[in-house]
């Protein structure tokens, strides 16, 4: 027996953060725009005689147990080993791979347990439920880094393409954007900045903040959440001039979240972007680190791209992935 599975991680073009649970409650019409990118998380499990081994490639980490109740949800595989436990598997091995880099803010760790939860619920023969996979790996991630997470960064790992994660009282919908992945794709460039950042500790010093009634962070989500409007509907009539634009506010007002959302590399990145034909440009995630997008006419992009690698980043290739989670 071998299952594969894969999902694809994602850039957050508009409304991110305010998509952590309760926060959205407190903003009416609250949502966050997200676009599934082509660099995956992938998870190979295979049988073995006895035992349990997880491997993750990327951290040259291994753990073995006999089996899935001797696991420690604190060790050195805390996400593996904790979904490992919730779906009780034993006499497997796990492998994993990411093909984002560490800390990179495109919701690499989100990919991986929606990949992680697609594999073992089809070998255990639990609910393949889209609802139930969201469900379980959004909490299993909370268990993980011990802070609340956002709901956002499940839904383009389980179902790919462009869409608008609407944030209401009643629920979460996922309702996708009729945009030409290609157009978008073309206008943008994506660099790891060489900084990996920690998302928890970010977004749980603003949820703190804005949970203590801290009106600056309040009004703050209240742009940013009018930002992710008005991009919805520049994207849906392909308006690009009105999404870099939108793209340029969101940055602006996301740096007045926390000191540490920005810092001199990345603006020092930026300020090379602008100057090769970028119209706007943002971190990926909470920010303090990770990547960096740039947005700009189609004809400027090789120029941004050489910007940015000239500047020290590291530029990934990728495309717009219509496709979500994958199971061989």
């Amino acid at each position: 027996m071998r299952i594969t599975a894969s999902a694809p991680t994602r850039i957050d073009l508009a409304g991110g953060t305010i998509d952590i649970w309760p926060l959205y409650l407190f903003h009416e019409g609250a949502a966050t725009l997200n676009a599934a990118i082509s660099l995956r998380a992938q998870v190979t499990v295979e049988d073995r005689p006895d035992g349990l081994v997880l491997r993750s490639v990327d951290t040259s980490r291994e753990v073995s147990a006999s089996s899935w109740s001797e696991l420690d949800p604190a060790g050195r595989l805390p996400l593996l080993a904790l979904t490992a436990r919730h779906y009780r598997i034993n006499s497997v091995e796990v492998t994993t791979h990411a093909e984002s880099p560490a800390g990179a803010g495109i919701a690499g760790s989100s990919a991986l347990t929606i990949a992680l939860c697609g594999a073992f619920a089809r070998l255990t023969g639990a609910s393949m439920n889209p609802e139930d996979l969201l469900q379980v790996a959004m909490n299993i991630e909370c268990q993980t880094i011990r802070v609340p997470t956002g709901v956002q960064d499940y839904r383009p790992a389980m179902y790919g393409g462009v869409a608008a994660i609407e944030l209401r009282a009643d629920g979460v919908r996922r309702v996708a954007i009729d945009v030409d992945p290609r157009e978008l794709e073309q206008r943008i460039v994506l660099a790891y900045t060489g900084e990996p950042r920690q998302s928890g500790t970010n977004n749980w010093e603003i949820t703190k903040r804005h949970i203590d009634g801290d009106r600056v962070i309040f009004d703050c989500f209240e742009r940013i959440r009018d930002t992710a409007v008005a991009m919805r509907e520049a994207l849906a009539c392909g308006d690009w001039d009105e999404v870099g634009r939108q793209i340029a506010i969101e940055w602006d007002n996301r740096k007045q979240l926390s000191p540490g959302v920005t810092t001199p590399v990345i603006e020092d990145l930026i300020r090379r972007a602008s100057a090769a034909g970028a119209t706007a440009a943002k971190v990926c995630g909470a920010g303090g680190g990770g990547c960096l997008f740039c947005f700009g006419p189609p004809a400027a992009r090789p120029a941004i791209a050489a910007a940015l690698a000239e500047g020290g980043a590291r530029l990934l290739d990728f495309r717009i992935e219509t496709n979500g989670l994958q199971l061989g």
